[in-house]
């Protein structure tokens, strides 16, 4: 995955990514279940332009047997990043969006080197997940 930028407000730092390929709900929801096994307190968002709803995921199959949609948010703590993070994938697009809580120093700055060393195996693990 590629990083786009990142940008950061009072509390948060927000970023794009860019994956190798368009992808659609499935490998969407291939990947939202790897990040469930290494999230705490997880919760899973779906919709559209005009409508979102939380998603009743209990464990990672769930994930697998969601209503296809426009897009799928997880977020919950990183057990791997060690903060919260949420992340968006967009059903058929290649593009990811995340959000990083600014809770430790490696976190603090919108750096974009610094921010894609910390991320983009985390990132890259994504993707790789949505093939397997």
């Amino acid at each position: 995955m590629k990083l786009l930028g990142v940008r950061k407000d009072e509390h948060s730092l927000y970023s794009e990514w860019n994956l190798t390929y368009r992808v659609g709900w499935e490998r969407i929801c291939k990947a939202a279940a790897l990040i469930w096994q290494y999230t705490g307190d997880a919760e899973v968002f779906t919709g559209d332009a005009d409508s979102e709803a939380k998603a009743d995921v209990k464990d990672a199959q769930d994930l697998h047997v969601l209503d296809e949609a426009g897009y799928l948010t997880i977020r919950g703590i990183s057990e791997i990043l060690k903060v919260p993070v949420m992340i968006t994938f967009y059903n058929q697009l290649d593009l990811v969006r995340v959000t990083v809580i600014s809770a430790t120093e490696e976190f603090e700055k919108a750096d974009y080197r610094e921010f894609n060393l910390s991320m983009c195996q985390f990132m890259d693990s994504i993707e790789l997940a949505m093939y397997n």
